[in-house]
């Protein structure tokens, strides 16, 4: 199969257009066209549908078009490897961190090491949901996440590497453990319901046949730290990811009992898809730098 056919493909796909795609890829449409036709006659199926408005993909089209990337991706794979066989690690590697998680805590130290370890390797991070980053990664878009959740998921598997207990943060009250219970009369800020932390916290509360008292959803982690130091409500974070964004020396930190709210920390990365040498560098140096986090906790 002629990988270029591939790459004409997605494009066209992403365009819209096949005029707008030629544009970009400086073919003239009409050979553009032809690449298409091939694909189509190759496969034995219409892979597109053209209208007035543009074209889109046909159920062939789509499952070719995620299959595309994947190839591609391996083809690039390839190359990098090729390239850097018997050097240190070099290339591009994207990495997803969600947001309010130890994965996001540890962003900075991971760039830094990075740069201090393998100069060659250029490291992507991309802070977003896990259903966005799952996504990604399934399509070739993404080497690698560490995210909330344990799986399972199509397309991706999930690589547990620590469980984490749930803190309310901000409210007053002293210190020590909170009980559940208490929590449904907190005002709460929290992250929006496509978010682990979120439906974690929610399922805790419908088990307990209770409804957290939510005041605000909150993405931004700035503009939940100017919330909860301003006293607009608490919120409710793993301890690791609560000392990375938040004074928590000037806030009221208290664990959550009856029950014990554990969340799990995953790498996920595509099923049957093996990480390239400088994602696996990446893969490694961020599970020592968990390592190094929970020593200093200890």
């Amino acid at each position: 199969m002629d990988t270029r056919r591939l790459y004409s493909f997605i494009k066209i796909v992403d365009a819209g257009s096949i005029t707008r795609a030629a544009d970009i890829l400086h073919i003239a449409q009409p050979a553009l066209s032809q690449q298409l036709s091939a694909l189509e006659a190759q496969f034995g199926q219409q892979l597109l549908i053209r209208s007035k408005r543009g074209i889109a993909p046909t159920e062939a089209g789509r499952a070719l078009y995620r299959h595309a990337q994947l190839i591609l991706r391996q083809v690039d794979l390839a190359h990098a490897a090729v390239e850097v066989s018997g050097r240190a690690p070099a290339g591009g590697v994207s990495v997803g961190l969600a947001p309010y998680s130890m994965g996001a805590a540890l962003a900075l130290p991971l760039l830094k090491s990075v740069r201090e370890r393998y100069p060659g390797i250029l490291l992507h991070i991309n802070e977003n949901f896990g259903g966005v980053i799952s996504e990604a990664i399934m399509t070739g878009r993404m080497d690698m996440a560490f995210i909330y959740g344990a799986g399972p998921l199509k397309g991706v598997q999930f690589e547990p590497i620590r469980s984490e207990d749930l803190f309310l943060i901000g409210a007053p009250g002293g210190a020590g453990e909170v009980p559940l219970e208490e929590l449904a009369e907190v005002p709460l800020l929290l992250p929006s319901r496509i978010h682990t932390i979120r439906q974690v916290v929610d399922s805790a509360f419908q088990q307990a046949s209770l409804r957290p008292r939510v005041v605000g959803e909150v993405e931004s982690a700035l503009t939940l730290v100017n919330a909860v130091d301003a006293g607009l409500g608490a919120t409710v974070l793993p301890w690791s990811a609560a000392r990375a964004i938040l004074d928590v020396r000037a806030l009221a930190v208290r664990r959550i009992v009856d029950p014990v709210i554990p969340v799990k920390l995953s790498v996920v990365t595509a099923d049957g898809q093996p990480l390239s040498e400088p994602a696996l560098a990446v893969h490694d140096l961020f599970l020592e730098l968990v390592t190094a986090l929970d020593k200093e906790q200890q």
